[in-house]
């Protein structure tokens, strides 16, 4: 009898996060399209499709903080299953108004915000739990294969959900959506938490925020990069959510075009996922950070226009680029970061990363207006180019190397301790910090949307900068 094998690392906690994941991407990447046909069948137009996703991304921007410093204080399981319960029940009613014909824009907003309360305190949660279930050494390929799947079931997800929404309508998809969510939610209530410290009482949630945010600001390679990523997300959201289509309905002959060009950047994220399951930098912020400069050539190709051909691999390029970021960013988080911090640290790089969102889809039509589609786009591609160049001028970024050994004390100067003893064995000195992804993966939950565990490091419209999920 052939028996199924699974590696030393990939022990019980890390198995079930990434089955949880697949199933979660699997139904909210289609719930996406969903909503969006949701609102047009019920007689609204591009603006009201516009005032929906908003009503999703500002609790996501509101709550993420306060979600960070409650998975640092309450187990992390119980944030997670509580964030999928809300999330089921709200895509639960929201099925049922859409398939019985009564829902009204105002409902559809309050349940797409419901969702996005529900990321925004799900991702933090998330994210730290996922960091807390492997080991230094095996974390670069852990975080690969994670993000593979979880790559490969949105993609899947998408297609599934396309297909379902062409044959039986929006409502179903929701409704699928729905009980995703509580099967992911079954299977994080049996994630075991023994291995984790028992949080010391603080001194309240404002007194936890402080923490976080001292433990942010005090590592230039992190708030660097999160800066960075606050600009990236926002470009990357405009051009693939407003500009994209645009493009693809007056210069390349409809959707169908758009649809090949976004499969060809999630053919992308796989081959990056895989890459680095073999690949382990060294100077892991370095390699990741020149892995943004190709984000920047999907605006360059829809500048110009390309044809469909020159823009799909400008969108192949860009999601392998992505994803070797995406995979270099968590695990230098995961070196770096006390684990008792690393939902707080996770939730002030997810609420930096997509805080500009919001306001770069709202102005992408009167930037269109006032310069041009043309000039719009070159414009966001050159600004990738030069924010991506100025983190880099950041030495932590530069220097920070991978080690064998995770920081256990906390802020800079356990950080310190550690670099110092790196060269001492003989290696360069790497700066004192690291940086917390993502996706966007604008996203989040995905980066994604759906799901996506990790603000900087992901990247989709509502998160195709968004981490993994």
């Amino acid at each position: 009898m052939i028996r199924a094998r699974t590696p030393g690392w990939a022990g019980r906690n890390y198995l079930l996060l990434t089955a949880a994941a697949i199933v979660t991407n699997l139904g909210t990447h289609g719930a996406l399209i969903a909503a969006a046909f949701a609102v047009i069948q019920s007689g609204g137009d591009g603006g009201d499709v516009g005032l929906v996703a908003m009503a999703r991304t500002l609790p996501l921007v509101l709550f993420l903080l306060i979600g960070g410093a409650i998975a640092d204080r309450v187990p992390r399981h119980r944030v997670m299953v509580a964030a999928n319960a809300l999330n089921c029940v709200s895509q639960a009613v929201f099925a049922v108004l859409v398939l019985t014909g009564e829902a009204r824009l105002w409902h559809m907003m309050v349940l797409t915000a419901l969702c996005g309360t529900g990321q925004a305190f799900f991702n933090p949660a998330a994210e730290g739990m996922l960091m807390s279930s492997v080991d230094g050494e095996q974390a670069g390929r852990a975080f690969a294969l994670f993000r593979m799947a979880m790559n490969g079931a949105g993609i899947g997800g998408a297609a599934l959900g396309g297909a379902l929404i062409a044959a039986f309508g929006p409502g179903w998809v929701l409704a699928i959506d729905a009980a995703a969510f509580a099967v992911a939610g079954g299977l994080r209530a049996f994630l075991d938490v023994r291995h984790i410290a028992e949080r010391a009482p603080g001194g309240g949630l404002l007194a936890d925020l402080r923490e976080g945010w001292d433990e942010f600001i005090g590592r230039s390679w992190l708030w660097a990069v999160v800066a960075q990523f606050a600009v990236v997300v926002a470009l990357v959201g405009a051009a693939e959510s407003v500009y994209g289509p645009l493009v693809a309905r007056d210069e390349l002959g409809g959707a169908r075009p758009w649809g090949l060009a976004l499969a060809a950047f999630g053919a992308g994220t796989l081959g990056g996922a895989i890459l680095m399951t073999r690949w382990k930098p060294r100077r892991m912020l370095l390699v990741g950070t020149l892995g943004v400069f190709p984000i920047a050539l999907p605006s360059a190709a829809l500048a110009v226009p390309l044809d469909v051909v020159g823009l799909s691999v400008a969108m192949f390029v860009s999601g392998v680029a992505i994803e070797v970021f995406g995979v270099c960013w968590m695990t230098t988080l995961h070196q770096e970061i006390p684990e008792e911090k690393l939902s707080r640290v996770s939730a002030y790089d997810w609420f930096g990363s997509t805080a500009m969102l919001p306001l770069s889809t709202a102005l992408a039509g009167p930037a269109e207006s006032v310069f041009g589609r043309s000039a719009a786009l070159w414009g966001s591609a050159t600004l990738i180019v030069i924010v991506t160049a100025l983190v880099l001028l950041v030495p932590d970024v530069r220097n920070l190397t991978r080690r064998t050994k995770q920081v256990t004390g906390a802020g800079p100067d356990a950080a310190g301790v550690a670099v110092a003893a790196v060269a001492a064995a003989g290696a360069p000195a790497a700066g004192a910090m690291h940086a917390g992804v993502t996706p966007p993966a604008v996203s989040p939950e995905a980066t994604p949307p759906a799901e996506a565990v990790g603000g900087t490091g992901s990247a989709d419209a509502e998160g195709t900068v968004r981490g993994h999920g």
